[in-house]
């Protein structure tokens, strides 16, 4: 399947909100995480995003420790009215300790959070704004009702929460609407149609899958983290992709290959495509978020929302993700299936 120059079609972001591309970019790597990054090639890849029709940008001030918010800026300026920016907080870090994580999600925290990810953004209002991560320990109506002062105070237009249950949903949604609910979902990764999905549908609130593409998995970009990728990656600490579990998983691609040689496409173009479906099959809007540091990665991905699978093709796929061995993450506690 050509990648094409075609535009991304659009959809509405949550009840009532902004018309956005219907695949977004995630930025996570362009800082962090999976390893070094060519800055100049980054930012030519920003700008292809936009020309090809990608409007929704997602960063959050965990990335790089605020780095990738300030990496983004320069581009947040020149194009401030043609895109949508969405950044996050609530997962928090530690300079003593590279590999803590704590969580904030009190009032206090979130205030000091929005005004440190303008400042990094040059932005005086950030179109979407996210709590990364639920504390249990924190009522959730003290959190969204912080995030809802914020939409007040014209700070912040729209909110999102990520790796949240259907009740949680559901419970925020009664405080202030919730635009976008931020999960992981792809063929290895469906835990978000336990429970979330459905409550989306029901509320008008828009899917944001985070790793589309299975954190490069899925397109056959490594075969097994801990012998393929560097130290500094962070998918060696991850279960599924490393040892037995990855050679488990590596046979599971089987069908996403046989799918993409009928249509001449990529492991990665079905991939997508199977996500974007998802929309069709749930009742709701799916704007996936692959990252990519690369052009020809990003016209390659926005291609794939111009693939449709058929029924036969979706059934075929349909079985991988309950074969999937080892977590998304060593820790799962604080992810919606640890709450379900």
């Amino acid at each position: 399947m050509s990648a094409g120059t075609e535009k991304t079609a659009t959809t509405e972001l949550g009840k009532g909100g902004p018309r956005v591309g219907v695949q977004g970019l995630g930025c996570m790597g362009i800082s962090e995480f999976y390893g070094d990054t060519d800055e100049a090639a980054a930012r030519d890849t920003l700008e292809a995003a936009l020309e090809a029709g990608v409007t929704l940008f997602d960063t959050a001030d965990i990335y790089g420790s605020g780095a990738n918010e300030t990496f983004l800026a320069p581009f947040v300026a020149a194009h401030r009215d043609e895109i949508t920016l969405a950044t996050k907080f609530g997962i928090v870090r530690s300079e003593e300790d590279p590999g803590y994580r704590g969580i904030g999600n009190d009032p206090a925290y979130i205030r000091q959070a929005v005004e440190a990810s303008l400042r990094r953004l040059g932005t005086d209002v950030i179109d979407l704004y996210y709590m990364h991560r639920r504390d249990p320990l924190v009522p959730l109506a003290e959190s969204v009702g912080a995030m809802a002062e914020l939409v007040r105070q014209g700070k912040v237009r729209q909110l999102g929460l990520s790796e949240v249950t259907g009740a949680e949903l559901r419970e925020a949604h009664a405080v202030h609407p919730i635009a976008a609910l931020q999960s992981e979902w792809s063929l290895f990764s469906r835990d978000v149609e336990r429970s979330a999905a459905s409550a989306a549908a029901e509320l008008g609130v828009t899917v944001v899958p985070y790793s589309p593409l299975g954190r490069g998995f899925l397109t056959g970009a490594f075969a097994d983290a801990s012998k393929d990728l560097g130290p500094g990656d962070f998918r060696v600490h991850q279960p599924r992709f490393t040892g037995e579990n990855a050679r488990t998983n590596a046979a599971l691609l089987e069908p996403v290959h046989t799918v993409a040689a009928a249509h001449g496409a990529s492991a990665a173009q079905v991939a997508l495509a199977w996500v974007h479906q998802r929309a069709q099959v749930h009742g709701l809007s799916v704007v996936p978020i692959p990252g990519t540091r690369k052009r020809g990665r990003l016209l390659e991905n926005v291609a794939a929302a111009r693939l449709t699978l058929s029924a036969a093709e979706l059934e075929l796929l349909e079985p991988i993700a309950g074969q999937v061995a080892g977590d998304r993450y060593p820790d799962m506690s604080s992810t919606a299936t640890a709450r379900e």
